[in-house]
């Protein structure tokens, strides 16, 4: 019984650390490029009565054993990089990956991030950055006067200053062994681990399996809300049966403390 106490509050943990990832995840549906986490659980150790195969005083073996789990608990979270759906913005500077690939951006500190929104924006000095204003890195600057900014999906990128085209230096993308293990910094950005790999940069868009640009455009979140509000309602069964089994346990060892002789 007490076994069981502590077998069903690590569930009770897991399942709320599984709520915790669902809620993160309907928290960014409109969060441009957002990933959806995905959360794994493993079960604990357990403790061996009769182990399988042991011979018994007859001479025969046990053929299975007999052994006692003592819980679960999570094993990893990982970002699933499936494709967003496009959403037509209509803006010059707005760009989306159809594909395989990230865009790089120079953080305050001088390292590099890496985002899948394509939010960009001008600053003064006709840098383009993103909201934050980090400077996007394989993205050449823009001229004064510049009336129209094209980017074609082979990265390939001009502008029309003054009434004349002027080429510009093609835009590239970065693209690693493991996205999934890329660490989340927040405002949309990932910075690399030891499991995501080191950064293949200056990447052609359409070539060598990177995805391609739609300028005009932005990818919206892949979490599907009736998909996480179904992992919410089994999540939700799961703590509460857990809970039923703590409630059980403690009622099964009160009838054990009120036994008389």
């Amino acid at each position: 019984m007490l076994r069981a106490l502590w077998s069903a509050s690590t569930g009770m943990s897991a399942q709320q650390m599984n709520i915790d990832n669902i809620s993160n995840n309907l928290a960014n549906v409109n969060t441009t490029a957002y990933k959806r986490s995905n959360i794994q659980f493993q079960d604990l150790m357990y403790q061996v009565e009769k182990a399988a195969g042991a011979p018994t005083t007859s001479g025969s073996q046990i053929p299975t054993g007999v052994q006692y789990g003592h819980g679960s608990r999570v094993s990893a979270t990982s970002k699933l990089f499936t494709q967003g759906t496009l959403q037509n913005t209509g803006v010059q500077l707005d760009l989306a990956i159809e594909g395989e690939g990230f865009f790089e951006v120079i953080q305050t500190d001088g390292t590099s991030a890496y985002t899948r929104d394509g939010t960009f924006k001008l600053d003064s000095t006709g840098k383009i950055v993103t909201v934050d204003g980090l400077q996007v890195k394989g993205l050449d600057t823009i001229d004064a006067g510049t009336t129209t900014i094209t980017i074609n999906a082979d990265g390939s990128f001009s502008t029309i200053v003054n009434g004349q085209v002027v080429q510009k230096a093609p835009l590239t993308l970065a693209r690693f062994p493991n996205s999934a293990g890329l660490k989340s910094a927040g405002h949309n950005l990932f910075v690399t681990t030891e499991a995501s790999g080191t950064a293949e940069t200056g990447g052609t868009p359409g070539q060598n399996g990177f995805g391609t640009i739609a300028q005009g455009y932005l990818e919206l979140s892949n979490v599907e809300v009736v998909q996480e509000m179904v992992n919410m309602i089994v999540a939700q069964r799961a703590y509460e049966v857990n809970s039923k089994a703590i409630q059980a346990a403690d009622e099964m060892l009160g009838q054990a403390n009120s036994l008389r002789r």
